[in-house]
């Protein structure tokens, strides 16, 4: 994801802002950043479908299922 460096740090800072001389002032308006935030979640996803990542597998649940990986027992 090294392609989306440069927008998310444009975005973290955009996000900064909002939220210190904003949200914590009680207005809760978040379109400040939302052209930023869409630029630079097209480019995640971009980055995720070239490297053949599915968002459906990181969205999916392991924990309890046969899929968790655990460590295996310890030998006596």
């Amino acid at each position: 994801m090294e392609a989306c460096r440069q927008l998310k740090e444009e975005y973290d800072a955009c996000f900064n802002e909002w939220f210190s001389q904003k949200f914590l002032k009680g207005d809760h308006n978040d379109s400040m950043c939302a052209r930023l935030l869409k630029v630079y979640k097209d480019c995640v996803e971009k980055s995720m479908k070239d490297n053949h990542i599915e968002l459906k597998e990181v969205d999916l649940n392991y924990l309890g299922t046969d899929k968790e990986c655990k460590v295996p027992p310890k030998k006596s």
